[in-house]
């Protein structure tokens, strides 16, 4: 009854229930029935999904991304206070926000924010392949270069 009179989702739409998710294909009395994005179908007790989380992402407006990149600790510091501002001219429009965000292991890291205006997932990574490459030609430009995790290892000879 609560589907029903509730509309959570309806047929076609997109959801995600706990860790499974995929297009809403049947509702019915007591089963609902998904068809996941490997081809498989799932099949949910109603009562299962009326005490479940579902995120519906058929009627998400927009999505909001948030990434990380890591940048090699040898980049000086005038280079980094240039990133921000770099990534905020890429992303344009959708721009959140973009900040060096911690001291990691191996890098430093930054922290970015930018909103797709669809919920289209394959406008999204086209998105973020875009901004990536391009992230990568300013860094290249600032002679600046992605990091890895690294290790340095000091022996000590006991000689």
């Amino acid at each position: 009854i609560t589907i029903f009179f509730g509309r959570p989702f309806e047929i076609d739409d997109f959801v995600v229930v706990d860790d499974l998710m995929g297009t809403v294909e049947h509702v019915g009395i007591k089963t609902t029935r998904l068809r996941s994005i490997n081809g498989e179908q799932l099949i949910f007790s109603n009562k299962d999904l009326t005490n479940s989380r579902l995120k519906n992402y058929k009627r998400m407006e927009n999505r909001r991304v948030v990434f990380s990149f890591s940048v090699t600790y040898s980049t000086p510091t005038d280079k980094l206070r240039m990133i921000p501002e770099k990534v905020k001219n890429i992303i344009n429009a959708r721009f959140d926000r973009a900040h060096l965000k911690e001291l990691g292991d191996s890098s430093l890291v930054f922290e970015a924010a930018y909103y797709v205006l669809s919920q289209d997932y394959n406008l999204y990574m086209d998105i973020q392949q875009s901004i990536i490459l391009a992230l990568k030609d300013e860094l290249e430009m600032l002679g600046a270069e992605f990091a890895f995790p690294a290790r340095t290892v000091y022996l000590q000879n006991k000689s």
